[in-house]
């Protein structure tokens, strides 16, 4: 802070002992030339005392006794939906397939060493989402759609460093991430409100069509025409069971692809272009976007320092994702590498109708498992190697912790997928210079990027075009794509939602 405070001082023509403070508003990283620039933006107080601006939560009154809705699924989309319900003096009765988020540990421990997958409990399924334990990034592109800012300072309440308010690219780790779920989870619990954990909806019922019952897997069930669906990308139960009872649903196009790990050294050497980082700047990042015969191919949820995780949430199938704990502190940089997808790409799954996508998404996660030995051990190969259409006779050390099969990746996709992506990083690498190589590791597939389907609802009420008191909320209904857009997701359904109860 004090060369931050001499660098003002000369830049401005300000007296240095003038300066009482100077606070850091916003930071980003500009690594584009030879010469990497941390840009600033600051206020200074010359000559008046600095007063730190406290973060406050909103209040939420005691809700026990108020009108209720009911949420199901506990992602970032149904718990600021609740903590939004709270604020606005209504009771959330959130409904979670999977366990809070200390007892979903040790089901992540069996899929990692065991291979044993929960279709409850797992990577995506339970209290926080896929978000918790696969990064916590809060970086967002949806400034059109709510106040991220909000979001932000409600996460720093509950607990996030309030750096996260100053970053371009804010990221609270695996690791920091859990506290804060929990946090937010007691506030709710404290308020009145109520979770219930190991609890899959198994059926929606409706009458004159109007949301009007949620059956649960034990057979009990919750009298309710006010009801936000936030399950997330990956609850392919509740797709079919809303096709099956005729629910309107859509097959919605999404991107796959592999996830790529690299060094930490290599890439930090690509893009700060430099022999050894200097402790001055973080693990270095990357982002890149191509257009490949066609079709675009980019680089999707980048980990730095990160680690690579098993998320399937089916037997039978392998997913790959990725996470950084807060540090970055992990030897490798990982990043999902993805095709974009069109619908006709889906045609040969045309007879599951709107779940099309949602079928051909699983085919090739089914068929990573065959081909990585029936069990969570991934199809891998080594970059140049995959170019080149060459097995890998041997893979580096991987942080994926089920472990690798050797592999090649056109096993694994489709001719026109396989394709692209072999011409892709060839691209890759004229923008990145010295990222196609063999100390890199594909690792196949990554499959869940966004929801396969999307949850048609009307543009000014929020509700579900056919269904009256059926909010679809979130990635999984498809408005969202991270952590901080499903928030913001979650605030809107329940305003909309608690405006018809208080008419």
């Amino acid at each position: 802070m004090d060369r931050l405070t001499t660098k003002v001082a000369r830049t401005n023509g300000i007296p240095i002992d003038e300066i009482k403070h100077v606070q850091v508003l916003k930071r980003s990283i500009d690594a584009r030339q030879k010469s990497v620039k941390i840009n600033l933006k600051v206020r200074v107080f010359v000559k008046e005392d600095f007063i730190e601006d406290r973060i406050t939560l909103p209040e939420y009154p005691d809700v026990s006794n108020a009108p209720e809705v009911v949420i199901i699924g506990a992602g970032p989309a149904g718990l600021f939906a609740a903590l939004r319900c709270v604020e606005l003096g209504c009771k959330p009765i959130v409904i979670e397939r999977g366990k809070d988020v200390r007892s979903r540990r040790r089901d992540l421990k069996a899929i990692n060493r065991d291979h044993i997958v929960d279709v409850d409990s797992n990577y995506c399924f339970g209290e926080g989402g896929a978000g918790t334990y696969s990064d916590g990034k809060l970086y967002t592109r949806s400034k059109k759609r709510g106040d991220v800012q909000r979001i932000l300072k409600i996460l720093v309440g509950f607990g996030a460093t309030d750096q996260i308010l100053v970053d371009a690219h804010p990221h609270i780790g695996t690791n920091k991430l859990p506290d804060i779920i929990a946090a937010i989870r007691e506030k709710i619990v404290e308020r009145g409100g109520v979770i219930k954990f190991e609890s899959r909806v198994v059926d929606l019922k409706i009458k004159n069509q109007e949301i009007n019952e949620v059956v649960l897997r034990d057979g009990s069930s919750i009298i309710s025409n006010r009801v936000i669906l936030a399950t997330g990308h990956s609850a392919r139960d509740i797709f079919e069971l809303l096709y099956h009872k005729k629910i309107e649903i859509e097959s919605k196009p999404f991107a796959l692809g592999v996830r790529v790990e690299h060094p930490q050294l290599l890439i930090d050497q690509i893009q700060y272009s430099c022999d050894t980082r200097s402790p001055y700047l973080p693990p270095s990042p990357y982002s890149v976007v191509k257009q490949v015969n066609g079709r675009g191919m980019y680089s999707f949820c980048m980990c730095p320092g990160g680690v690579i995780a098993p998320c399937a949430t089916s037997p039978g199938e392998v997913v790959t994702n990725g996470w950084s704990p807060s540090k970055r502190d992990q030897p490798t940089a990982n990043s999902g590498i993805v095709v974009e997808l069109r619908s006709q790409d889906f045609k040969a799954f045309s007879n599951y109708g709107p779940l099309a996508a949602m079928y051909f998404q699983k085919s090739i996660e089914q068929q990573a498992w065959h081909v990585g030995g029936e069990t969570q051990k991934v199809p891998a190969q080594r970059l140049t190697d995959m170019v080149n259409n060459k097995r890998s006779e041997n893979l580096p050390v991987t942080s994926y912790k089920p472990g690798l099969t050797s592999a090649d990746m056109s096993e694994v996709f489709p001719k026109f997928i396989h394709k692209v992506l072999q011409q892709g990083f060839v691209s890759f690498n004229k923008s990145m210079r010295g990222y196609l190589t063999n100390e890199a590791i594909v690792h196949a597939p990554e499959s869940r990027t966004s929801s396969p389907v999307r949850i048609p609802r009307d543009f000014k009420t929020l509700e579900h075009i056919q269904i009256k008191g059926l909010y679809p909320c979130g990635e999984g209904a498809g408005y969202a794509g991270g952590i901080i857009s499903a928030a913001i997701d979650g605030e809107k359904c329940a305003q909309a939602c608690i405006t018809t109860i208080k008419k």
